[in-house]
């Protein structure tokens, strides 16, 4: 895919970030664009989950800036970068263990329902404005079971959305079970619901096929794929779904899966960024070579 001329989405200028003595991050720069997926390589310990760390605000940089769609985002708060468009997975799952698929999901709309609440209250009362407008009845006791039904309404909106992701994921002989009793690579497509669920521009995805067999990592790239790309009149009504999301970022060890999803590669070492580039040239890299692929022969 042709990305040099793609609008710059997240641009990390000069980021360093240390843990007392221990540098995680040495003056890190890199842009995240429209319409791509960027792969973050490197040993382990090479920095890799700072970044994403510091992408969504769970680690406050000590040096230079974050921005995404030109908004400096250095310091957010993680809610506050889910609110606008970051969602993410984790290396280790972060799922509530007691509670049902179903229930995971549907935890993570929290942030979108005051805003859903509006629109539908909205929606109903031009409804209902219209409704009335045709009719000289002055009784208005009629309007109040639909003003009453707000919140069951928005619900039903949420729950619309969070079904189209459990079929999505082909999780539906999951919804009703306990996350806690699921095998470790069905969590983490339930995380991975969980994320979609927050209607993300951007994707942070922390080593999502960590552990999985080669089944289960040949679904999840072909999830990746399918959420990136969009899914059109297929799920009319969940726009992450329908349009996909505008960027990808990719932690990963697998350096198949790497090559075959990545429009571009970064690759980090000791906290350093040592490499960037196309599959084709970071698989040329003599630096890349030495620290991350090991050296010919």
């Amino acid at each position: 895919m042709e990305v040099k001329n793609k609008q710059v989405k997240i641009r990390i200028e000069n980021l360093s970030l240390s843990f007392g003595g221990a540098k995680a991050l040495s003056d890190v720069s890199l842009e995240i664009k429209d319409k791509e997926i960027l792969a973050i390589i490197g040993p382990n310990g090479a920095g890799k989950t700072c970044i994403l760390n510091c992408l969504n605000g769970f680690y406050k940089p000590q040096k230079g800036e974050i921005f995404f769609e030109g908004q400096r985002i250095t310091r957010i708060r993680p809610d506050k970068a889910a609110r606008l468009g970051l969602a993410r997975t984790f290396q280790n799952i972060e799922l509530f263990s007691g509670l049902t698929t179903l229930d995971n999901i549907m935890a993570a709309r929290h942030i979108l329902m005051k805003q859903s609440a509006i629109g539908s209250a909205l929606n109903l009362s031009m409804s209902l404005s219209r409704k009335t407008s045709h009719e000289e009845n002055k009784d208005h006791t009629h309007l109040s079971q639909p003003f009453l039904s707000w919140p069951h309404w928005d619900e039903i909106q949420h729950r619309h959305i969070v079904e189209d992701i459990i079929d999505f994921l082909e999780i539906e002989p999951i919804r009703k079970r306990v996350v806690g009793t699921l095998p470790y690579g069905m969590r983490k497509r339930v995380e991975l619901a969980r994320a979609l669920a927050l209607e993300p521009k951007v994707l942070l995805l922390d080593e999502p096929m960590a552990g999985m067999n080669l089944e289960e990592k040949e679904d999840i790239a072909r999830f990746i794929v399918d959420i990136f790309e969009g899914q059109g009149d297929t799920y009319p009504e969940t726009p992450v779904l329908r349009d996909g999301v505008n960027c990808i970022v990719l932690v990963e060890h697998d350096m198949g899966v790497v090559m075959d999803l990545a429009d571009r590669i970064a690759v980090l070492d000791f906290g350093r960024k040592i490499a960037e580039g196309t599959p084709d040239e970071i698989k040329a890299n003599p630096l890349v070579i030495s620290a991350y692929l090991g050296k010919e022969g």
